[in-house]
């Protein structure tokens, strides 16, 4: 038996996507299933999060789940420590890599976002120097009131051409200037690169550069290593989940994901509206306990 094993029954972790996962239709952790993981927590069920977002809006959404496993946040680049409030596993873009996105972008028009982690590891410092487009101010804007991400626009800080513990290039611009710029970054292969249209403005499209390799599956691995977990449930939606699912000894899709989510799965539940995801882990857990 594992040393973990209790009774015969392999220690489980279980992780979730957020957006069309986890969150409701508001994108919010319902009550109900706050209460679930929280209680399911207390009880000993290790309980935790793999998304694109990053701590800054994460560790609010998750507050009355009160879990302590930490949580994997930016597709993987970036492990947050809940309990001591700070991050404590962190993939980085190299120098030479740094300089060429900010290099390939600005040739584009594209002013980014550069998302850097501060040396005491707590927060996220994102800088932005050069003309401020009404899309990128009302993004900056709505992200300001969190306690663990800072904008600085115009900051000299900001205008090197690579920037220590960079994590993230992030733009928004015309759709033809990014994807323009994803196609010469994945060309070179020395990145990550996430290109998509603007679900809010017509004609604006998005690109996510972090550094190659980095998928939610290697980073939960390694959390299930650290907890000591033996059995993996993961439970996603979407395309960037697959690499999540196929780490997972049960791989569990949302009633809305898209087919091909469904298809690498073992198991489809309820919807993201019906507190599926707690109510699944719930009848899991209790089953093994």
């Amino acid at each position: 038996m594992h040393k973990n094993d209790t009774y015969g029954q392999r220690r489980t972790l279980y992780v979730t996507d957020m957006d069309g996962t986890l969150l409701d239709l508001y994108s919010k952790v319902s009550p109900e299933s706050a209460t679930l993981i929280h209680d399911l927590s207390r009880r000993g069920a290790l309980i935790t999060v793999a998304t694109a977002r990053t701590p800054a809006t994460v560790v609010p959404l998750m507050r009355d789940c009160h879990t302590r496993v930490p949580y994997v946040t930016m597709t993987g680049a970036a492990v947050w420590n809940p309990v001591k409030g700070e991050y404590d596993d962190l993939t980085l873009l190299d120098d030479d890599t740094a300089r060429r996105v900010k290099h390939i972008m600005e040739s584009h028009g594209l002013h980014p976002f550069i998302y850097t982690i501060t040396p005491d590891r707590r927060l996220l410092a994102a800088y932005h120097n050069g003309p401020v487009s009404r899309a990128e101010r009302s993004f900056a804007d709505l992200r300001r009131g969190l306690d663990l991400k800072r904008f600085y626009f115009d900051d000299p800080a900001g205008l090197a051409d690579s920037l220590p513990r960079t994590i993230l290039y992030f733009a928004i611009g015309e759709v033809e200037a990014t994807r323009a710029v994803a196609e010469r970054l994945r060309a070179a292969g020395d990145c990550a690169v996430s290109s998509y249209t603007d679900s809010t403005i017509p004609g604006y499209g998005i690109i996510e550069v972090l550094a190659r390799g980095i998928d939610k599956g290697a980073v939960v691995r390694r959390v299930a290593r650290r907890v000591g977990a033996t059995r993996i449930v993961a439970f996603g939606d979407n395309l960037n989940d697959l690499p999540l699912l196929r780490v997972a000894d049960l791989p569990v899709a949302v009633g809305n994901a898209l087919p091909e989510v469904k298809a690498a799965a073992s198991e489809v539940i309820g919807s993201n509206d019906t507190d599926a995801v707690a109510r699944f882990i719930e009848a899991d857990f209790m089953s093994s306990h």
